[in-house]
């Protein structure tokens, strides 16, 4: 028998309505209190949230006590709405804006996470912040940084590039730091998909679900799947229940629980009267995942038409308008999470498919996981068909006990092919 585990949570990343993360500069707290409350009366039941890297650590000896403070005060406002608060520690990279404090890039330029200097830096910012937050009893713990492995992707401008060791040293690094600081709570990382579908990427799905107390997944379909398939196609809806089978393929703990941490309803790829739809058919696929924590939506409030130079699609995304007022996904947000926060049975997925590994566990072909590759149609085929697919590696598929613990009794082999990979969210 599986344990019994909480109901599924139910939250949204927080956008602050006036000033978006700039708001971080000049903190007001009845603002942040008014966000809380539109939120909480949709019956979400935490937040996470992004204080930014440039306002907590400007100097990478300077880490300002009235930043942490700020931080303290937001966590105890979200508890005073009855909401729990994640914090991500290195923002980072924020709706296609990259918040990198002067003492790492330009004439300073220092890789983020391979330089001794930086490293210490980022680690000492991150147990400043635990100590600060341990004793809040509605702390759900950090997020290292929101999506940090683009700043290592080949496409970004000026990439600090890293091998899978030098990522995993990274990540190992900052975790220990939280756990020394706060322990007792959960602390994750997150990346954004070019972990799953990037060859060559330094992140890789190996990290994304072993390290960590919680495999985190983040699920935009810009990323070529509502461009190949349509807003509205299977591939879309099912896109998030895609990654966090994709994910458990990768855990050696059966059991991890997976967090559903960034999920949205882009504007260039859904129109307006077609994003409740989308909420709803994401929200109803992964709920049928097995070990799932929760689901954070993308994002709390819309940007405000007076912030300039965003991608489009970022001033749409929110669940509140910038009156305040909850829009159409919002609400339907709000009537189904009562129904979908207490947990059903899991459906069976006797059909594995193989994603072929090497010997370190890296897929083959990460191209053909992602959308319009063999292994990414694979999933739609057998979706369409009317089955509930798992994934397995190959690695796995040699081990008869591993396949009857999961329930496995038939595989695919999807031949691998090359497609290219593409993200849309950073068009300006």
């Amino acid at each position: 028998m599986r344990p019994t585990i909480a109901p599924l949570r139910f939250g949204a990343n927080y956008t602050p309505r006036s000033q978006w993360m700039h708001a971080w500069m000049s903190l007001d707290l009845d603002e942040v209190r008014r966000d809380f409350e539109a939120l909480a009366e949709l019956g979400l039941d935490h937040v996470r949230i992004f204080p930014l890297w440039t306002v907590l650590q400007p100097n990478r000896t300077l880490i300002r006590a009235e930043a942490v403070d700020d931080v303290r005060s937001v966590v105890e406002a979200a508890g005073e709405l009855g909401l729990d608060a994640g914090v991500d520690v290195i923002q980072g990279h924020l709706s296609s804006f990259d918040f990198v404090p002067s003492w790492l890039f330009t004439w300073h330029d220092k890789n983020m996470f391979t330089h001794p200097d930086a490293l210490s830096g980022q680690a000492e910012l991150v147990r400043r912040l635990g100590e600060a937050l341990r004793d809040e009893p509605n702390f759900l713990g950090f997020t290292l940084g929101n999506e940090t492995n683009q700043f290592s992707a080949r496409n970004h401008p000026s990439p600090w590039p890293v091998t899978e060791a030098e990522a995993a040293t990274w990540i190992t690094t900052l975790l220990d730091a939280a756990r020394e600081a706060a322990p007792g709570v959960p602390h994750v990382h997150s990346e954004y998909d070019a972990a799953w579908y990037m060859d060559g990427h330094g992140f890789t799905p190996r990290l994304a679900s072993r390290l960590g107390d919680l495999t985190t997944v983040h699920s935009w379909i810009f990323n070529g799947t509502a461009q190949k398939y349509g807003g509205r196609s299977t591939a879309s809806d099912r896109h998030a229940e895609y990654l966090i089978e994709l994910a458990r393929a990768f855990a050696t703990d059966p059991a991890r629980q997976i967090w559903l941490q960034e999920v949205g309803a882009p504007s260039n790829c859904l129109t307006p009267e077609q994003t409740p739809d989308f909420l709803e058919a994401t929200l109803r696929s992964v709920a049928r995942t097995q070990d799932l924590w929760g689901v954070t939506w993308w994002c709390s409030h819309d940007v405000s038409r007076s912030l300039a130079d965003f991608p489009e699609l970022e001033y749409t995304l929110g669940l509140v308008d910038q009156d305040g007022l909850a829009k159409p996904i919002g609400r339907r947000f709000a009537e189904l999470i009562p129904e979908l926060r207490e947990r059903r049975a899991a459906p069976p997925r006797t059909l594995g498919i193989v994603v072929e590994v090497d010997g370190e566990e890296t897929p083959v072909s990460r191209d053909a996981m992602s959308p319009g590759g063999a292994i990414f149609q694979a999933w739609v085929d057998a979706c369409e068909a009317g089955v509930d697919p798992a994934f397995v590696t190959s690695a796995d598929a040699a081990k008869p006990e591993v396949l009857a613990a999961r329930g496995i009794t038939e595989l695919v082999r999807p031949e691998l092919d090359h497609v290219t990979y593409s993200s849309q969210n950073t068009v300006v």
